[in-house]
């Protein structure tokens, strides 16, 4: 085990104190669930998730008085003592991607897991490391060893798959198998790690119970024997699933018509049971309960989806918007002229909330505004859906000087 440990985290780790734990000490203690927490000290998400990990991480290994790295088995000397509690064969790892050694010491200081060093080869390389190695090294060896580097520093957040923060995935700790992908799932739906270690099910496990057609007729999972199934992750503020849907409804029926044993099971990401019902209304297929938010959460889990309404949805808004702000800031350029707009796709957090307030923004989503702030002036508008065409035809008419301000 601490071979593959080992190659995964470096030989050291360190605790929030700054102590080095060697890291085959881990294989040493019994270590059989590696959790890998990717982070960062800035993001108010990551915060809140340090809370309520240090809380599930200390009930989980009975650490109540112990630091990170005490022994998950009965010392020497125990004789016959009970077998200990399997869930404290579970060690967390924290892998920033902190820019500033200051605000990671901080951030770190108060929690009972490990580690990856500052300094650590694994951490995330900035965007200026990016390209120092493209711009800065003028001599063959120093761009063979920047790109050995920055190659070993982005390891981990490329082999797992990193894009969004904060991220928690669970690993057996001998084989490095991803156990769960959506360890942010497990900390909600089994807050006493009941299930541990919370490898993945038969998928007739996880899918049972009653399942709707948009008639409100109710059928049993068990009619889902002997049949292809598809299960379709999607949500009604999502404009790329929308699209999805209208293909995937005339391909469902394609199939169907041909007398193909498949079907289709929709489970709802919907922030209300009224959007999940009025997206329902256009599936011709089944559909988890709204309801059942447990059994949505754990094909979630199955599956490896990230559970997080805002990273989808700001990830839609980014693929909606870009061209259109593409578009704008080569126009001015070629003009040689400063664009008169920049564009950004807020999502939920302290930062947005904050925004929102102190320009006295409806909480209405979705929602398109445009804020001059040295003439204290907003330009907003609520729709149901925001389509390229109502984009461009907003920010057109801004600089056509067409739209009425409001103050801020």
């Amino acid at each position: 085990m601490s071979g593959f440990l080992e190659e995964l985290l470096g030989e050291k780790l360190v605790t929030g104190s700054g102590e080095e734990v060697d890291v085959h000490s881990l294989g040493a203690r019994g270590i059989s669930l590696l959790g890998l927490y990717f982070g960062c000290s800035l993001s108010a998400p990551c915060a809140q998730l340090s809370a309520s990990l240090a809380a599930f991480y200390s009930r989980l290994r009975g650490d109540t008085a112990a630091g990170p790295g005490a022994g998950a088995g009965p010392g020497p000397g125990a004789g016959a003592a009970a077998e200990p509690d399997p869930r404290r064969r579970l060690e967390i790892v924290f892998v920033s991607s902190d820019q500033d050694q200051r605000q990671w010491q901080d951030f770190v200081r108060d929690m009972p897991w490990l580690a990856l060093p500052y300094k650590e080869k694994h951490r995330k390389p900035s965007f200026s490391e990016k390209l120092t190695l493209l711009t800065q090294a003028d001599v063959v060896g120093e761009i063979l060893g920047s790109r050995r580097n920055i190659t070993c520093k982005l390891k981990l957040w490329n082999k797992y798959r990193i894009s969004n923060i904060p991220s928690l995935i669970f690993l057996d700790a001998t084989t490095g198998k991803v156990v769960c992908r959506n360890g942010l799932l497990v900390i909600r739906d089994d807050p006493e790690g009941l299930e541990f270690p919370w490898g993945p099910k038969p998928f007739r496990e996880v899918i049972a119970g009653p399942l709707l057609r948009n008639n409100g007729q109710s059928l049993d999972s068990s009619s889902l024997e002997g049949s292809h199934v598809g299960v379709y992750f999607s949500a009604h503020w999502c404009p790329p699933c929308r699209s999805l849907t209208r293909v995937l409804v005339e391909s469902y029926r394609k199939i169907k018509e041909a007398g193909q044993k498949f079907e289709i099971v929709f489970v709802s990401a919907d922030r209300s049971e009224e959007s999940f019902k009025q997206y329902f209304s256009e599936m011709p297929w089944l559909a988890v309960p709204y309801t059942d938010e447990a059994r949505r959460s754990r094909l979630n889990r199955l599956y490896g989806i990230q559970d997080s309404e805002d990273d989808g949805e700001s990830e839609a808004a980014k693929q909606l918007i870009q061209p259109i702000a593409e578009k704008i800031i080569a126009k001015y350029k070629a003009k040689e002229e400063e664009a008169p707009l920049l564009f950004f796709v807020a999502g939920e957090d302290d930062m947005t909330d904050s925004l929102r307030d102190y320009t006295n923004l409806p909480e209405a989503a979705p929602l398109l505004t445009i804020l001059d702030m040295s003439a204290r002036a907003k330009y907003v508008m609520d729709v149901e859906e925001i389509t390229p065409a109502i984009v461009e035809a907003f920010v057109n008419d801004f600089l056509a000087e067409k739209l009425k301000p409001e103050p801020i």
